[in-house]
């Protein structure tokens, strides 16, 4: 079989043998019958669920904070945004009153044409648009766990909030979307510090709800920090929007997740010792950052002491500074492992989290990255996918088996139990 994987705006392939494939994990087939594309946006803010219609809820003159995802993100926001803002202007809000804001969390801040691309050149010169800084928040509350909720003052001091977004896997809020735009979408770095420090628990991990402690924690925001709508999208492997809920931000997201578990939760026959994996090409392969999620979720198909080839571009280096402090200046992975025990750092996390998956198994790196770095950062480097294939059929000798991930960061591998 001819493996084709998404790296950056191009692919990279390599031939498995048929008799050594366990799986290509691909969607779920649903049936077909429901909206999709803008379509399905329209339709799901004619039926909102567990709220009114937004043109209902907000009132003429109310000030409106709209939080929105970053660059790092593939959420179409141009298309859900022109049908949200049409039903709201038909109910006499007018656009003077609504502000844009991009949810950073960490992340750097937007260009201009950045954000003229991600929301659309029309939205872009009616609506005022903003990247969050966390330089300028209020706090608004103390969770039951300790996380100050410290909220970016356009959005803190709005009247209305609506958040949208895509709902996907997250390797340890269980998943995305929902009031995560706002914790840690526009918060501080310290906030963002204390709610996710609580990912080296047990009970926080890809696709759980109840009873992750992060994910709580987010959803707790909602008690001083009340959104008033939330359009969540779930996006097929070529990023085009497959569904969408609107309405209360726990039971529309909810349903969201639900769906999202019907298409993307895949059931594997047993872990292989071969995983090939990419996050899904440009924005996910951005840097390492991003990338990470792919890497964590094909740790659940890899057997212990096998091998991740992940194909990730990284064009962008490694995205994070302290992330970067972390792989360039640590003596080991086992080191990182530890030292985010003793001591969370914001951006140390996801290098503790790739330190963890090397822990089980190794990790080949296909990337634009330089070679030296790639190794220094304790992946094992590669220029293409068939030479980082090649070497890890010749060390795990010629029957090693082969799960494909092709959507890394969308998919979930679940062993099936007899």
């Amino acid at each position: 079989m001819q493996v084709k994987l998404a790296y950056a705006k191009t692919c990279q392939d390599t031939a498995v043998k048929d008799e050594l494939l366990l799986k290509v994990l691909s969607p779920n087939v649903l049936e077909q019958g429901g909206a999709c594309g803008q379509d399905a946006v329209l339709q799901a803010l004619k039926h909102p669920i567990g709220t009114k219609r937004v043109g209902e809820i907000i009132q003429p003159g109310e000030s409106v904070a709209i939080i929105t995802s970053d660059v790092t993100r593939p959420f179409p926001a141009w298309q859900v945004l022109p049908p949200l803002l049409s039903e709201m202007e038909s109910a006499g809000v007018s656009m003077r009153d609504v502000v844009i804001v991009f949810a950073l969390g960490s992340h750097r801040k937007h260009s201009e044409a950045e954000m003229r691309k991600l929301v659309g050149n029309d939205v872009y010169d009616r609506v005022h648009c903003v990247d969050h800084d966390p330089s300028d928040c209020v706090r608004l509350g103390v969770s039951s766990r300790g996380t100050p909720y410290d909220v970016f003052r356009p959005v803190a001091e709005a009247k209305r909030r609506i958040c949208i977004g895509n709902i996907e896997y997250h390797y340890f809020a269980g998943f995305s979307g929902g009031a995560k735009a706002i914790m840690p979408g526009v918060c501080t770095r310290d906030a963002i510090q204390a709610n996710h420090s609580m990912m080296v628990r047990d009970s926080a991990y890809a696709g759980r709800l109840e009873g992750n402690p992060v994910r709580e924690d987010i959803d707790e925001v909602l008690t001083c920090c009340p959104v008033d709508f939330i359009v969540n999208v779930v996006l097929d492997e070529h990023k085009e929007i497959l569904h969408a809920v609107c309405g209360h931000a726990i039971l529309a997201h909810r349903e969201g997740c639900a769906f999202l578990d019907r298409l993307y939760k895949i059931r594997i026959p047993q872990r292989a010792d071969i995983v090939l994996v990419s996050p899904g090409g440009y924005p996910k392969d951005i840097n390492l950052y991003q990338a990470q999620k792919a890497l964590d979720n094909a740790k659940h198909a890899v057997r212990d002491g096998g091998i991740i080839v992940l194909c990730a571009s990284c064009g962008e280096g490694l995205g994070e500074k302290v992330f970067e402090r972390w792989l360039t200046t640590a003596p080991s992975t086992r080191f990182m492992t530890e030292e985010i025990e003793r001591h969370f750092e914001l951006g140390g996390h996801k290098a503790a989290a790739i330190s963890m998956v090397m822990e089980k198994c190794r990790v080949f790196l296909v990337s634009d990255l330089p070679a030296a770095f790639v190794s220094k950062i304790f992946f094992t480097p590669y220029s293409s996918l068939e030479e980082a294939y090649c070497a890890a059929h010749k060390a795990l000798g010629e029957n090693a088996s082969v799960i494909v991930m092709p959507f890394g960061g969308s998919t979930l591998p679940e062993v099936d139990v007899p």
